[in-house]
């Protein structure tokens, strides 16, 4: 059975580099689960680096965060549903927040739980996703200041998640007037400008980030070491906490191109034929996994001599060529993965997640 498998000492290696790069520049931060889809193990794990503030879209990973340690400040991510509200303010002790009637059921359920429910409220800097309009600030803030039981913590933004625009200086700067500007207005202390996430933090590295933004919400950079503004990873954190092992079901030496009439296959596609591969073969293997688990694209070979050929629903196939490492049924093949491949092997109930 394919497995993914978690490198504590990797994940510990990350954390103190990123613990250490936002204490020295007196930022808060906390460390964003939603890639782990609410796995009780590797929850533990993140809780064990120490950490005081977890971050989660999924009420239910919440709740278990609570479970494993009652102690950790809690944050659900995004503007929570109106028919979990009664969860959120118990198992989450602040959100992020864009509608003021959510704000106004989060309240009243407050109140009748006998306790305040802080958030932090979303800005529109240009990325299209969540987020109050800049113009409509000011009036939002003042109706928010009016609900009892709700304390804006924070002032924040999400850059980067939907259509890739990149946080920067003058961004950044913007957010940071902003909190200014309401704290100035209406005589109220917001503690934190949430304007740094994965992709903000090569601003940190090198002294672009604005002095105003003093907390992170991070996840892939803590699992992928992963540098957004580059492409490749941060130096000296690690790209490989996270591997995925996979078994060979199957392996022959088979001809490189199909025959017969070729017509769609389940995924939409019709395969390509190239000539020149014609009376040509190579080994092909095949692995126990597939599209339910994860997109091929999604895979980074660690193997200089195997090459992903495609994947059905459940299984993978790849291209040994002339099998020089004498691979055989049974053996494993180990994968690196990009985010969104190890989100679906996170979310997969086919594969098993251990920790070394």
């Amino acid at each position: 059975m394919a497995y993914l498998k978690l490198y504590r000492d990797k994940l510990r290696d990350n954390y103190n580099y990123l613990d250490n790069l936002f204490k020295s520049n007196d930022i808060k931060w906390g460390i964003t689960t939603k890639l782990l889809c609410g796995n009780t193990d590797y929850l533990k794990e993140v809780a064990d680096l120490g950490i005081g503030e977890m971050h989660d879209s999924r009420i239910s990973n919440l709740k278990k965060i609570k479970e494993i340690d009652s102690e950790v400040l809690t944050i659900y991510i995004k503007p929570p549903p109106k028919d979990i509200i009664e969860s959120v303010v118990k198992y989450a002790d602040a959100s992020l927040n864009t509608e003021l009637s959510t704000l106004h059921a989060l309240s009243k359920e407050a109140q009748r739980q006998g306790t305040v429910h802080k958030v932090i409220i979303m800005i529109e800097m240009g990325d299209l996703r969540e987020g109050v309009m800049r113009e409509d600030l000011i009036t939002f803030y003042e109706k928010v200041f009016e609900l009892p039981a709700i304390k804006v913590i924070g002032i924040g933004t999400n850059l980067n998640c939907m259509h890739g625009v990149m946080p920067d200086e003058d961004k950044l700067i913007q957010l940071a007037l902003y909190k200014q500007i309401i704290s100035l207005q209406f005589d109220k202390e917001i503690p934190l400008v949430s304007g740094g996430t994965t992709v903000t933090i090569p601003l940190l590295l090198r002294n672009q980030l604005p002095k105003g933004i003093n907390h992170f919400r991070v996840g892939e950079a803590l699992f992928f070491g992963k540098d957004l503004f580059s492409d490749g990873t941060i130096e000296g954190m690690h790209n490989d906490v996270l591997e995925l092992y996979s078994q060979i079901i199957e392996i022959a030496e088979k001809p490189k191109v199909p025959s017969g009439d070729l017509g769609k296959n389940p995924q939409g596609k019709v395969a390509s034929i190239d000539k020149d591969e014609y009376g040509k073969t190579s080994y092909r293997a095949i692995l126990d996994i597939g599209y339910l688990d994860i997109n091929p694209d999604h895979l980074i070979n660690i193997h200089d001599d195997v090459k992903v050929a495609d994947a059905s629903s459940d299984m993978l196939i790849l291209d040994v060529g002339d099998n020089k490492n004498n691979y055989e049924v049974g053996d494993f093949i180990r994968f690196r993965m990009k985010y969104m491949g190890a989100l679906g092997i996170m979310n997969s109930d086919y594969i098993d997640k251990i920790v070394e």
